[in-house]
């Protein structure tokens, strides 16, 4: 069977005309590319070169080979750079699982700085919410990073889960509202409100120290699971809402003020879930620029 490097001395005999050449261009002896040269001779049974005084000229069967070779060497670079893309996350795919808060504004910005790092990678985004398990996707192979909050139940096995941000909780009310102005609201005042409630984890959560503050549970009259239909409840003045951080001012429709909750609600964590084998560099990549 022929090998690269025989094409290799081949092609640089065809290329520079000359066995000497070659050899300087290989880092060989002239022998050894003359030996290399009669090797493939041989095992062809054809003559590739026809020696002259001054250098070699390639016969019409050398030509043919001087052709395929190039093809072949061609592939060969093409193929080693393909996979050095891969390995240097120049290429290659990140898909990203996330819950609605962090699709608005969180996982855009991600992906606008990686895409200016890393444009040759492919990035796509699914949205989920609600009872679906966060891991299922990433253990069934649909996913390559899922991000979760700590308000989700802790991974099994086969799952790596890495840090991301404390996800600080604002109060979200009408512009109008009696209560919007200044930066605080205190949640006692807020006991007789309306409340609108959405899908997990963009909810009112796990949290005890509302309904401590409140003085009881909070009063759900709207369950909603679009984020912007959820914003245009508070901005009709129907009913206020926690605003995770995670959603980015941006996405806040202007008839609706934030404020800061007194007594302060604890933040829920934000977490970036990957499967616990090693990830390949575009999703090491990813997760990197997301923890920074």
């Amino acid at each position: 069977m022929l090998d690269l490097w025989s094409l290799r001395v081949l092609h640089e005999v065809g290329r520079l005309g000359s066995f000497s050449a070659a050899a300087g261009e290989l880092s060989m002896t002239q022998p050894a590319v003359s030996r290399q040269i009669a090797a493939l001779e041989r095992r062809a049974g054809v003559r590739l070169f026809d020696r002259l005084p001054r250098g070699v000229r390639p016969t019409d069967a050398g030509r043919a080979a001087l052709d395929q070779a190039a093809e072949i060497l061609d592939g060969v670079t093409l193929f080693e750079t393909r996979l050095r893309a891969f390995a240097e996350a120049a290429a290659g795919r990140v898909r990203v699982s996330a819950f609605p808060s962090a699709a608005t504004a969180y996982v855009p910005d991600r992906f606008r700085a990686f895409a200016a790092l890393h444009p040759g990678v492919e990035l796509s985004l699914t949205v989920r919410g609600g009872p679906d398990d966060p891991y299922a996707a990433l253990l069934a192979g649909q996913a390559d990073v899922a991000l979760l909050t700590s308000w989700d139940p802790e991974p099994g096995p086969g799952v790596e889960v890495v840090p991301l941000m404390d996800d600080e909780l604002h109060v979200a009310l009408a512009r109008t509202h009696r209560l919007a102005e200044g930066e605080r609201v205190r949640l006692r005042d807020l006991a007789g409100e309306a409340w609108i409630d959405g899908t997990h984890p963009d909810c009112l959560g796990p949290l005890s120290q509302l309904t401590t503050a409140l003085g009881g549970p909070p009063r759900v009259s709207h369950l909603c699971d679009d984020w912007n239909g959820r914003q245009g409840l508070v901005a009709a003045g129907v009913g206020v809402m926690l605003y995770p951080s995670i959603a980015g001012q941006a996405a806040l429709r202007p008839d609706i003020r934030l404020l800061r909750p007194s007594p302060r609600l604890p933040s829920r964590r934000v977490l970036a879930a990957l499967p616990s084998a090693t990830p390949s560099p575009a999703v090491a990549a990813f997760v990197a620029l997301l923890a920074r």
